[in-house]
């Protein structure tokens, strides 16, 4: 029997990032993704390769997801990149009109924590109605730091109380990334369970972020849910080909490296 996955989330044109780093990462790993648009992002060359956002139309989100739902049997689904609250609420009522086992979240903030108007109202609208169905929510520092409220993260002790601050809002699992942002010799992230920390720990590569790390990480933890494993197992596998794919990561002519999910071979 061959294991699905879903996914829903933003195309992001360099494959990099966002649904293409999704689906590369779901075949990797021996699972059959299907998956929803929600927005297009693409880098804008001749500025400093800022990022353009259109937003997808709510209804022609639902209907991907009515497609793609009734298609195949699917309960696991990753979420990436929303990027508007009228996406957000199309999202949450898939979620809430499905029952899926597992959801795994990419809380793609827009927001840089200060500013008001659409970006705070689109971070605001993911904590209140997406977040609280995640089984698991996998945010970096900054997003750490903005769903927990926090000043600043600078340490894993830090990283592990963001985790459980945000674990109170709602998701079965937190795993809080510390990546490249904590000072140190190794990429640290910490998985908390509303009971147990769990640290997981490998030697940085670099001192740069890679693009699609992020994406990856959380497309693999989906895949190997999909396939029956145990949360702090897909985690394990996920941070292992994330580590491979920075180790075997692409130059490109943007001035950050691109992750390649096929460096750790085929699982």
């Amino acid at each position: 029997m061959v294991n699905r996955a879903f996914v829903i989330a933003g195309s992001e044109a360099t494959g990099g990032a966002g649904i293409q780093a999704d689906l590369k990462t779901f075949q990797q790993l021996g699972v059959y993704g299907t998956g929803a648009i929600t927005c297009i992002v693409s880098f804008d060359p001749g500025n400093d390769w800022a990022h353009r956002f259109v937003p997808i139309e709510p209804q022609v989100i639902a209907d991907q997801i009515e497609a793609a739902t009734a298609t195949h049997d699917l309960d696991v689904v990753k979420i990436g990149m929303l990027g508007t609250p009228a996406t957000i609420e199309v999202v949450a009522q898939a979620l809430a009109q499905r029952s899926f086992t597992h959801v795994v979240l990419d809380p793609v903030l827009i927001c840089k924590g200060q500013e008001p108007g659409a970006a705070l109202d689109t971070d605001n609208a993911l904590r209140e109605h997406i977040l609280p169905h995640a089984t698991v929510v996998t945010p970096n520092v900054f997003e750490s730091t903005t769903l927990a409220g926090m000043d600043s993260i600078e340490t894993v002790d830090d990283l592990a109380e963001a985790a459980r601050r945000i674990h109170a809002q709602g998701p079965d699992y937190v795993l809080a990334k510390g990546g490249v942002e904590l000072p140190g010799p190794d990429a640290v992230d910490v998985l908390f369970d509303g009971t147990d920390i769990h640290v997981y720990s490998a030697p940085k590569i670099g001192q740069e972020r890679v693009s699609g790390a992020g994406c990856t990480l959380a497309a693999a933890i989906t895949a190997e849910l999909a396939k029956g494993a145990e949360v702090r197992d897909a985690v394990q596998t996920a941070k292992d080909m994330v580590t491979e794919g920075i180790r075997g990561r692409l130059n490109a002519n943007t001035p950050f490296d691109v992750l390649w999910q096929g460096a750790a071979g085929t699982r």
